[in-house]
């Protein structure tokens, strides 16, 4: 039981994490999606985008932590562990 709440958390913030970076992309970009995701990655501000992203995962978390999801509240926190692994190894590559 307290894995499947884990991992409903984690999955909630890697959805959300994905919805804010499309909500950047379609505010900031002129390009399509995929173009704006290609360009990014040319030009090395993928890790930007991933970071705007990860910033509504304070959404979930806090709305977890209010209902007491505790271990909900602890998957969002895995995913947004999991954006700033992939930035750094981004990063540092």
């Amino acid at each position: 039981m307290i894995k499947k709440e884990i991992f409903l958390g984690f999955v909630t913030g890697i959805a959300a994490n994905l919805v804010g970076m499309l909500i950047y992309i379609l505010i900031f970009s002129d390009l399509p999606i995929w173009e704006t995701l290609q360009e990014s990655m040319r030009g090395g501000f993928i890790g930007t985008l991933i970071t705007a992203g990860a910033i509504l995962n304070f959404l979930p978390f806090f709305y977890f932590i209010k209902k007491e999801y505790t271990y909900r509240a602890r998957g969002v926190l895995m995913a947004s562990i999991l954006a700033a692994l992939v930035i750094a190894v981004i990063k540092l590559s």
